[in-house]
């Protein structure tokens, strides 16, 4: 009878559950390069897009362009620098899409259960204003663009930023550096898309609203992936804005 192989460790079941950063990074680049062509041919802008306003605003088309092509060669050149250790897993991709797909079509009514069934506060969604009455091209585009830059800043760089600095600058337990990283970024999540001429009218319950999105958002990146939260927030939007 030969021995029993020894039970994985861990961290080899976490790695295992988890995409690499190279596939992380490649899943997540073909929707960032449909979002920075097509946001040159759109024609609305709104609260949710406060990147790219911003940045049309500071450094002008010109400019805007030049920052965009940079970003894309900073993505590329990270990937080729994490394949010399790593292996780009396209199998992954179908999974991703799917799982982020169930999760898109989800959250929205776990969301609202919440707020209206337990917390007894009306969302009040309809999207008014510009948005509304955009082409379904713009609509589209503003619904990648918000999958891939708000899960970007808020997730990637500002919750992961906080987590590290509750974690390991504060010491403070593992669980409460994470509990705290969460609320502040999904407030802040919520906050940028009323702030700036193009930003939404301030109303509770969808502020409250995208505060808990941006909880869902930030519990699919801490405990899933990166890629699968950018999918899931462009595919809710799409299903929102274009389809709904």
């Amino acid at each position: 009878m030969p021995p029993a192989k020894p039970s994985p460790s861990k961290a080899q079941r976490d790695s295992k559950s988890k995409l690499n950063q190279l596939t992380s990074i490649l899943l997540v680049l073909p929707l960032l390069l449909f979002y920075e062509v097509g946001v040159l041919f759109a024609d609305v802008m709104n609260g949710a897009d406060f990147v790219t306003q911003g940045l049309l605003r500071l450094v002008g088309m010109k400019g805007f362009i030049a920052i965009q092509a940079f970003i894309v060669v900073v993505f590329l050149g990270i990937a080729l620098y994490l394949r010399r250790n790593q292996k780009f897993e396209m199998k992954l991709f179908l999974p991703v899409l799917l799982e982020s797909g169930v999760y898109a079509l989800t959250m929205g009514t776990f969301i609202l259960f919440v707020m209206t069934d337990l917390l007894g506060i009306d969302p009040r969604l309809a999207a008014g204003g510009s948005v509304a009455s955009a082409s379904s091209f713009d609509k589209l585009v503003l619904s990648v663009g918000a999958g891939v830059y708000e899960e970007l800043v808020f997730r990637l760089i500002l919750l992961g930023g906080l987590i590290m600095l509750f974690d390991r600058a504060l010491k403070l337990k593992r669980w409460l550096a994470i509990l705290i990283a969460f609320a502040i970024s999904s407030i802040l999540f919520s906050a940028a898309h009323h702030i700036g001429p193009l930003g939404e009218p301030l109303r509770f319950g969808v502020f409250v609203y995208r505060i808990m999105a941006g909880l869902f958002f930030a519990a699919l990146y801490q405990f899933r992936s990166f890629p699968i939260a950018v999918y899931t927030h462009a595919l809710y939007d799409i299903y929102v804005l274009v389809l709904g």
